[in-house]
């Protein structure tokens, strides 16, 4: 490719970065879901609150960070990490993903001694899992968020034996659930509900 074809813009290029107006639509919308994160980071608060005395310390002492990018697999991003800690191989977290173009998402985190305290109750709660369009990551990277086969799973493709072995197998643990953008009225309810279905999963 030469340089002339690489500078040209094709008609739909030279209409976007002459419209000034969808970039500034863009940043309305991501300060509406910094909003909205930050919104249903206090639902979540005040359901650790109400829950303490059975979570784990580093749950408890944890609080929100709301971040943003422009470039998870060239979109861009908001996520909410609370509760949140990473400590050499130890992981826990619950994170609230906001994809450009595709879904908001929230997974519960786990690596290490976090995933080892967790796997009774894991194992427990499977058919609830499954039940309730639960997935389970099958990537190598902890840091993937996307539904692609590649990385996210339907538990209900699973058994309850190989459910287990994801678990001892792995360096981490991730089971996650995403809801369309198209039901934007509806994500503040289905992040708090399921916001507080993986805490149940953190209790002593």
């Amino acid at each position: 490719m030469n340089d002339a074809i690489k500078l040209s813009l094709s008609a739909d290029e030279l209409e976007l970065v002459c419209n000034k107006d969808w970039i500034l639509t863009k940043k309305i919308v991501i300060d509406k879901v910094y909003f909205l994160m930050g919104e249903v980071s206090q639902k979540m608060q005040q359901c650790v609150d109400h829950n303490k005395s059975m979570l784990p310390a580093v749950v408890v002492e944890s609080s929100p960070k709301i971040s943003r990018g422009e470039n998870y697999r060239g979109l861009p991003y908001v996520m909410l990490d609370y509760p949140r800690y990473f400590k050499a191989n130890d992981a826990l977290a619950i994170r609230t993903f906001f994809w450009w173009g595709n879904f908001f998402s929230i997974n519960l985190h786990l690596s290490g001694a976090m995933k080892e305290r967790a796997v009774p109750i894991l194992k427990s709660k499977f058919n609830w899992l499954q039940q309730n369009n639960y997935c389970v990551s099958i990537h190598s990277d902890p840091w993937e968020h996307h539904f692609e086969v590649n990385n996210y799973l339907l538990l209900k493709k699973y058994s309850a034996a190989e459910f287990e072995e994801i678990i001892q197998q792995k360096e981490f643990l991730k089971i996650a659930i995403s809801i369309s953008l198209k039901q934007w009225q509806s994500v503040p309810a289905f992040l708090e509900h399921h916001f507080t279905a993986l805490m149940d999963l953190l209790k002593n």
